[in-house]
């Protein structure tokens, strides 16, 4: 048993395997507008700068975000191929994501869409180079059931006005 009450596949108990995911490393168009976008509206900081490559993280690790630009001309994502679907970041509570909702608002982030089940809620929303990324926050007392997350979660966060 592991996470929250899922079961490994038998045979894999004792596997050498990673400890964690320790970033990710997208490809922008403008470091410049990214920088903004991923400080000023997720509230990341810069960790270490060099000349075509950010780092940035929402806590006291060297990074969990690297980003690289490709310059203006490059095409942006296209979600009809294989590859990263979008990044999540775990919101700490309820207040925070309710919080992150409205700053997305104020800025004129468009929401592409949310999602609740019996554990969490997440927020779906893009980067100006249309990565796509979601804020989310998880019940630490959620459990996993077979299936998957069937359900709703106990809060709702306010209708979303298209």
């Amino acid at each position: 048993m592991s996470f929250r009450g899922h079961k490994h596949q038998k045979g894999f108990e004792d596997m050498v395997k990673p400890m964690q995911l320790g970033h990710v490393n997208i490809r922008v168009k403008d470091l410049a507008t990214s920088e903004k976008f991923y400080t000023e509206i997720l509230g990341l900081e810069v960790t270490h700068r060099r000349e075509h490559i950010l780092f940035l993280s929402a806590n006291d690790l060297s990074h969990e975000l690297a980003i690289s630009p490709l310059g203006d001309d490059a095409p942006g994502p296209d979600n009809a191929r294989v590859g990263t679907n979008h990044n999540a970041w775990q919101m700490s509570s309820f207040e925070d994501l309710r919080e992150m909702h409205q700053r997305l608002k104020d800025n004129k982030i468009e929401i592409i869409r949310m999602r609740q089940n019996s554990a969490s809620v997440g927020i779906y929303f893009a980067d100006p180079d249309g990565n796509e990324n979601e804020v989310y926050y998880e019940d630490p007392d959620a459990r996993y059931r077979e299936g998957g997350w069937q359900g709703e979660y106990r809060e709702k966060l306010e209708a979303v006005p298209r």
